[in-house]
């Protein structure tokens, strides 16, 4: 999408989800599920519906087409927000991620298999987070990478992550990790997406 073309991602404006309750995030069913850390999350769109992380092409699919799962029942206001993004969903996911600090999160640093099985001329997916908790001390740690698909020490970006804070990353294009400087879990919600006018259009409207 053009507006992801310069840097690999958008940062839009700040949420204001103060409507939404914590329960909404933390009564949900997760799964122990590692990527980035020390990792839970909770799907709330799969594959096939069910509460299932793994990735879609273990099934013979693009991360596209996805259903949704029964965790989105005790979520109501946090979904009628992701339903409002005009996108094709691929895994839809509430991630709770442990404390840990840069040199820990180094550790995990990774790009994405976001396109694995994406037939040829379709919409590439990227990833959008929503931060439900407030940690403004934290940070999504990005970094472009070089001809030989590793990280440019000299692109480290900080994305800032405090309540509602709301971004869209090309994440098989940037390295990423979350940098979590905090006492207790961040809750985050992590939806992946297939590029579009009608979505670039929405991203932009929203910056």
């Amino acid at each position: 999408m053009p507006v992801m073309e310069e840097k690999g991602y958008v940062i839009m404006k700040t949420l204001d989800i103060s409507h939404i309750p914590d329960a909404e995030w933390e009564s949900l069913a997760y799964m122990d599920w590692k990527s980035g850390g020390d990792t839970n999350f909770a799907p709330l769109a799969s594959c096939d519906g069910t509460l299932e992380c793994k990735g879609f092409w273990e099934n013979g699919k693009p991360d596209k087409h996805a259903l949704f799962t029964p965790n989105t029942d005790k979520c109501p206001n946090l979904m009628a927000y992701i339903k409002s993004i005009p996108a094709n969903f691929g895994r839809v996911r509430i991630i709770k991620l442990e404390p840990q600090n840069h040199d820990q999160a180094l550790r995990s640093v990774h790009r994405d298999d976001n396109n694995r099985l994406n037939p040829e001329g379709e919409g590439w997916v990227v990833r959008m987070w929503i931060e439900l908790t407030d940690n403004p001390d934290s940070y999504m740690l990005l970094y472009d990478s070089d001809e030989n698909n590793l990280p440019i020490k000299e692109s480290e970006t900080h994305v800032p992550m405090p309540k509602g804070a709301h971004f869209v990353v090309d994440s098989q294009r940037l390295w990423h990790v979350g940098v979590h400087n905090g006492t207790k879990p961040r809750y985050a919600a992590i939806i992946s997406c297939e590029s579009s006018p009608e979505l670039n259009e929405w991203i932009k409207s929203k910056m």
